[in-house]
């Protein structure tokens, strides 16, 4: 059966069943190598705040979500919703809200200090990237497992599990050779009613999706070298 087949049904309080696992190993120097495209590839990868409004492809997206969901979590419960927003009036819908909250962030709501560490970066409360870029790609977390009878079940460890799923749905749709950036409002409670999720859901972050612009810019940054990040003991 294919992973497209599957149909996932929760296994909380079911009985440990082991399965074998006995992947091929890599060679090594093809796993050096592998690692050192890997590496050059991903240092490569900016955020894009402007976009280009041609369409990207549906599959493209959709197979980094297939990635993004295969994402280790607490417990294998999976506490992620990724919904997927193409229809133009629904983003400019999401981008007056956010541009609302962001406005009132920048306005002071932020703080002295927090707008000191967004200087560098160029930002304000302009955000036309969610309407720029031709699809956005909203996260969810789902705080508890709801059943159809209205069964609650408490999730564990989500902030991590859907934080490492963010993380590889970044590094797919980068390697697939499309533009992203992850775009954090807050509040984001609008981002339930205009989508309409379920009360399990919360919100966790709006990342539009799409090419560069031809005028595209970033910032001048400099990334921490290996050295500063890595401590071997």
């Amino acid at each position: 059966m294919s992973p497209e087949t599957q149909q996932w049904t929760p296994i909380h309080g079911q009985p440990y069943r082991p399965a074998p696992y006995r992947p091929e190993r890599m060679p090594q120097q093809e796993s050096l190598a592998r690692a050192a495209e890997l590496r050059t590839r991903m240092d490569e990868r900016r955020t894009v705040r402007h976009f280009s409004p041609d369409p990207v492809p549906d599959q493209v997206v959709r197979d980094a979500i297939a990635c993004a969901a295969t994402a280790p979590s607490g417990a294998h419960q999976q506490p992620w919703t990724f919904v997927l927003v193409k229809n133009p009036a629904v983003r400019q819908q999401i981008r007056a809200a956010a541009e609302q909250e962001e406005q009132l962030s920048y306005d002071g709501r932020l703080g002295d200090e927090w707008l000191a560490a967004l200087r560098p970066i160029g930002t304000d409360a302009v955000k036309t990237h969610l309407t720029d870029a031709p699809a956005l790609i909203v996260v969810f977390q789902q705080r508890y497992w709801l059943g159809p009878d209205g069964t609650k079940r408490k999730h564990y460890y989500v902030d991590e599990s859907v934080g490492i799923a963010v993380g590889m749905l970044l590094s797919a749709l980068h390697l697939s050779g499309l533009a992203a950036l992850i775009h954090t409002p807050s509040p984001m409670r609008f981002l339930s009613h205009v989508l309409e999720r379920p009360e399990n859901e919360k919100a966790f972050a709006v990342i539009p999706v799409g090419y560069p612009a031809d005028d595209c810019e970033v910032p001048d940054l400099v990334r921490k070298s290996l050295d500063q990040v890595i401590v071997e003991v």
